[in-house]
């Protein structure tokens, strides 16, 4: 069989590879633990302007909640076909009502979800104003988030399910967007008790360093959050980005990072020394980048579970992060839809 390569000035990958890579994806489960977040759109059609302040009027139409945060992460593994074991709280509210019967309609394990009593699950509400028949734009959000800290007995029970479910998985992807569910010293001690090679990776909002000595395999933030990690400004500064990287990799003892960049794509730092950029996938006009990082996280856990090397599975989290920013929303990829675009892009290298 031919093998066809896709190459860019830094980098190449074999497209067939990375298409039987995906093709494995259904064979892998995966413990998701992190921070669920309901995504809120409320659309409206904008009426007329306030007599009583400069601001529009809008007429509702319609509410949509769909999983945000790590509840989108989870929500794209499963897109992305692998089984995935969720871990994490939510309140006895309407929210978090939505984002389990989400998942109990799509046949996910949901017994890992722990209803806290008397706690708000994060929710971001977004409001988007338009016209019938045309696009709604966002002229608004308001979010609502915890006033406690969790419940000390709701942490204990997330360490007790985490320990169980985590002997059965294929890794443990960790999307930890503050609101405590996830934890460095929690994901330490799933890591010593998990099988032997249990792969981890970490999707890290504010503290990223305090899982240095966690047993993270990879993480992979994002380029402004490498920037207040350092204190720094990157902007076009590939040197900077690179110092900021490297010195990531080696504080943490990661075997890859992977820093995703917006338009201009994505930069991997391996342990060998080696920095890759990797152009953006598509068009570098996005469309929303709603939870494109939680996309960018399912798909690079699932290529490394499949044996994936990190550049493999770099092009590949590439590959979907630059099809999810062209829908609007938080949103997900399906498998189909990345087998689809790595084979155009391989018929496209051969042509």
């Amino acid at each position: 069989m031919t093998r066809i390569v896709a190459q860019t000035p830094s980098t190449s990958v074999d497209l067939l590879a990375l298409a039987e890579c995906v093709e494995k994806f259904p064979s892998k489960t995966v413990v998701l633990l992190g921070d669920f977040v309901a995504d809120e759109f409320q659309f409206g059609d904008i009426s007329r302007v306030s007599r009583e302040a400069p601001v529009l009027i809008l007429r509702h139409r319609e509410t949509q909640v769909v999983p945000g945060g790590g509840a989108n992460a989870a929500n794209n593994l499963a897109a992305l076909g692998a089984r995935v074991l969720l871990i994490t709280a939510v309140g006895q509210d309407a929210q978090g009502d939505a984002l389990v019967e989400h998942f109990r309609v799509k046949r996910a394990d949901i017994s890992g979800i722990v209803r806290v009593k008397g706690w708000t699950t994060p929710t971001k509400t977004r409001f988007l104003a338009g016209w019938p028949h045309t696009v709604g734009q966002q002229v608004l959000r308001v979010d609502r988030e915890p006033q406690a800290a969790l419940p000390e007995a709701a942490r204990r029970k997330i360490q007790q399910l985490l320990s169980a479910k985590i002997r059965s998985a294929s890794t443990l992807a960790v999307s930890d967007y503050g609101f405590g569910v996830a934890s460095p010293d929690l994901v330490r001690h799933a890591a010593k008790r998990a099988k032997r090679g249990l792969a981890v990776t970490l999707d890290a909002r504010y503290n990223l360093a305090d899982y240095a000595k966690a047993g993270i395999l990879s993480a992979t933030p994002n380029e402004a959050e490498l920037e207040a990690l350092h204190h720094t400004t990157i902007g076009a500064n590939f040197d900077e980005l690179t110092r900021c990287g490297r010195a990531t990799l080696a504080a943490m003892k990661l075997e890859a990072l992977l820093v995703t960049r917006g338009r201009d794509g994505m930069a991997l730092f391996e342990t060998r020394g080696r920095a890759t950029r990797i152009p953006v996938h598509g068009s570098d006009q996005a469309v929303d980048v709603t939870g494109a990082g939680d996309t960018v996280l399912a798909a690079y856990t699932l290529s490394l579970a499949c044996g994936a090397s990190p550049l493999e599975a770099a092009h590949i989290a590439n590959i979907a992060g630059g099809l999810v920013v062209m829908k609007r929303g938080t949103a997900t990829v399906s498998r189909a839809e990345l087998l689809d675009a790595i084979r155009r892009d391989a018929g496209g290298s051969g042509s």
